[in-house]
């Protein structure tokens, strides 16, 4: 029996908020520097989410107050190397991150000479930003995310393009024509460890096993540490 509290976050969950934290901390920084240089700092811009289901329905409403890209992290799966690592402690895994990135295009007049269609306008914002995150993320500095000793490797698996599809009525089958999106699917090979604490000797009682009505199961023990 495990004698002490399964207090911490798995490192699936270290890995998924770090992505996140890196994104927005250089994206500050990007806007930094884009002032600096006295460019508009809005056009290096991205709005972070983590693990949210359509971040850009903000966009369905007539004349949003922000279009600026919007990403999301989130984790979607890990793959186990049975042959690296051990059973006991530390397990050497394949996360799967995706990070979707959203853009938001309005049609306008090109200066009189044409017509930019909104559909467009959000492909070029949707790549732009699909830019940046790839650019930070695959920078020399986060080679490890910044998690050296924990992570082994990280790289760019694939970059998608899609159409959201959470569509509800005429106006916002109109809005959502206007917004693209790209997942970025983000490969992070990382150690995950089984809690090792050290063990006293335990003089078990009794345990008692109870199944509730709805099917979950309860074990009730019963033990005390012997006297020393």
């Amino acid at each position: 029996m495990i004698d002490a509290l399964i207090d911490k976050q798995d490192s699936f969950e270290i890995v998924r908020d770090q992505i996140s934290a890196i994104l927005a901390t250089e994206v500050a920084s990007q806007m930094a520097l884009a002032t600096a240089a006295t460019k508009d700092p809005n056009d290096w811009k991205l709005r972070i989410f983590e693990e949210r289901s359509n971040p850009w329905e903000q966009w369905l409403e007539d004349s949003p107050a922000d279009i600026s890209p919007i990403i999301n992290v989130w984790y979607d799966n890990s793959t186990f190397d049975l042959k690296a690592g051990s059973t006991v402690e530390r397990q050497k895994t394949t996360g799967i991150f995706n990070i979707d990135c959203y853009g938001y295009g309005i049609s306008q007049d090109d200066g009189g000479t044409g017509h930019l269609p909104g559909d467009r306008e959000a492909a070029l914002e949707v790549q732009k930003a699909v830019r940046l995150v790839r650019n930070i993320l695959m920078a020399g500095t986060y080679t490890y995310l910044e998690l050296r000793g924990l992570v082994w490797r990280r790289w760019v698996d694939k970059v998608t393009i899609f159409q959201p599809q959470d569509i509800r009525n005429a106006q916002q089958i109109i809005n959502v024509q206007k917004i693209v999106g790209s997942r970025i699917a983000f490969n992070v090979i990382f150690n995950e460890f089984s809690p090792q604490v050290p063990f006293e000797t335990l003089e078990l009682v009794s345990v008692d096993v109870k199944r509730t009505e709805d099917g979950q199961i309860i074990a009730e023990a019963d033990y005390q540490y012997p006297l020393s």
